[in-house]
């Protein structure tokens, strides 16, 4: 009789746990309840940076594409492990939506394999004479934002960049992309 009321006894905590773990779980999902989901407070503070983000509340730089596409550079970020991170909001400005061009991910056949991107962009440091590509990792997949191919007018796309950094003498360079207009960026860290 002990052996069976301790397995029924087992049972009931096993399912008190997976209920309370669901019950945590949904309610960190953030629904509205009517079935549809609420942006999430990531991409509000992407498309509004703060300071404490340690991004500055006027862009870095901002570059000019086709379409009405804007990228506003929000910070370029040095780190310990010797790369420097860019973010960025890619906008559209233009009256229609907007198909992302192609040319974004370079005419490199390892990273275009991987969808769109913004693979083809580049740090070009004047001053060291060097120009320094967007990193991969070990399957070829571009250290950037991939995956968009359109946007619609007036909406926003939280984007980021990995390169390997400059000497740390250099603390500005030019971000280049393909079909956009090069801008001078400070790196900082």
């Amino acid at each position: 009789m002990t052996v069976r009321f301790t397995a029924k006894a087992r049972t009931g905590m096993i399912a008190l746990t997976l209920a309370a773990g669901l019950a945590v779980s949904v309610t960190g999902c953030g629904g509205g309840g009517d079935g549809k989901p609420q942006a999430s407070a990531s991409k509000s503070s992407a498309a509004n940076p703060s300071t404490q983000d340690g991004q500055s509340a006027a862009p870095l730089a901002e570059l000019q594409g086709s379409d009405g596409l804007l990228l506003q550079i929000t910070s370029a970020q040095r780190d310990s492990g010797g790369f420097v991170t860019v973010n960025g909001v890619l906008k559209n400005d233009g009256a229609g939506t907007v198909t992302i061009p192609s040319a974004l991910s370079g005419n490199e056949t390892e990273i275009t394999r991987n969808g769109t991107s913004l693979g083809g962009a580049t740090l070009v440091d004047s001053q060291g004479k060097k120009r320094y590509y967007v990193l991969r990792d070990t399957d070829g997949r571009p250290l950037t934002t991939t995956g968009f191919s359109l946007l619609k007018a007036g909406a926003t796309l939280a984007v980021f960049m990995q390169f390997p950094a400059p000497p740390a003498s250099t603390t500005e360079v030019s971000l280049q992309l393909p079909t956009f207009s090069s801008g001078t960026i400070k790196i900082s860290g």
